[in-house]
């Protein structure tokens, strides 16, 4: 039988990218694959939350550039009187991508396993970064990391994510 985790989205814009840096600063860890990871205490009790930025769908490394140093270049380059702009074409190294090529969206969960109810943590996410998700509810990580596993990485979380939370 699935477990379903309570999950919190957002579809990823300039100003999420912003407030996230505003908010929580450098990621905690950065991977190859493209996900950035915060861990903070902002849950309902203090609990601690897992906010991930989840790659884009067939995401690779720009050239030239380390994983570790990809969040900080796309805020430098969002940081600028016209962020919807400068989101269009981000500077990475000898690559130039739109910040749609990046990400496809934030996700919030419980980072240990805590059982906690979607609206309390819809709520929490919301008060620790100032944007109220897209959409939350209950997800089966298994089953979305299983996917993600069998396309070697070539399908969108955000989307399978979203299948999730409509059904």
């Amino acid at each position: 039988m699935p477990q379903l985790v309570a999950t919190a989205v957002w579809t990823i814009t300039p100003q999420l990218v912003l407030t996230l840096d505003a908010a929580f600063g450098s990621p905690v860890d950065s991977y190859v694959n493209g996900s950035q990871v915060w861990l903070n205490d902002t849950g309902p009790g203090d609990v601690a939350l897992e906010w991930r930025l989840h790659p884009a769908t067939g995401y690779r490394i720009p050239r030239g550039v380390s994983h570790y140093d990809v969040f900080e270049m796309v805020v430098a380059t969002l940081s600028t009187d016209q962020p919807d702009a400068a989101a269009a074409a981000i500077a990475l190294g000898s690559d130039t991508r739109p910040l749609t090529a990046l990400w496809e969206g934030l996700e919030c969960f419980c980072a240990y396993g805590d059982d906690i109810e979607p609206g309390p943590l819809a709520t929490a996410a919301e008060a620790a970064l100032g944007i109220a998700p897209t959409t939350f509810g209950l997800v089966d990580h298994d089953a979305i990391g299983a996917e993600f596993e069998r396309t070697g990485g070539n399908v969108s979380l955000m989307g399978l994510l979203r299948s999730q939370l409509r059904s």
